[in-house]
């Protein structure tokens, strides 16, 4: 098997470290993941910019059109989501609705309260950015069979409940 960058890693440890080798073991998971993040946000950077959107910017749209009809929700709600604060998500709605991506709604019930809604371009360009972002997804993981797919999400799963990524979905409240 072709060794890859962090089993060069392993390995120069392992010869000039010999007295850590059993404890180099989450080095070949941890810095796999690391190593495919950088991947991964290279190319998602690459291929959001091809459509005019920011990385953060999709998240917005994306959460906005999985909150469902009528595709609104709070800053707050949208914070979780986005794991950022609320200074970031400010800036970001404030990037698409220049872009006419998003619009602020005040709320009926409670004028106090503003709600990020799609507009009618912000939900076309979320599902058609949507469909080509899951195709960009599958050509990631065209190396893996369904099975080692599933099995390295089990296990991905696994790892961020341990670590407290259990938020809830955003609500519309």
């Amino acid at each position: 098997m072709e060794k890859d960058t962090v089993a060069t890693f392993i390995g120069q440890w392992e010869t000039e470290r010999p007295d850590l080798a059993e404890a180099l073991w989450p080095v070949g998971v941890l810095a796999r993941i690391q190593r495919m993040t950088r991947i991964i946000d290279k190319q998602l950077k690459a291929f959001m910019a091809g459509h005019g959107l920011e990385v953060g910017e999709f998240d917005v749209l994306a959460s906005l059109r999985r909150s469902g009809p009528p595709y609104a929700l709070t800053a707050g709600a949208l914070i979780p989501a986005a794991m950022v604060t609320s200074g970031a998500i400010t800036n970001r709605i404030d990037r698409l609705e220049a872009k006419g991506l998003v619009e602020r709604v005040r709320d009926g019930a409670d004028r106090r309260s503003v709600r990020i809604r799609l507009t009618e371009r912000g939900l076309e360009v979320s599902d058609g950015v949507m469909e080509e972002h899951l195709r960009h997804y599958a050509e990631l993981l065209a190396p893996l069979d369904a099975a080692a797919s599933a099995q390295l999400a089990g296990a991905l799963h696994t790892l961020l409940l341990a670590h407290g990524d259990t938020a809830a979905a955003p609500t519309a409240s």
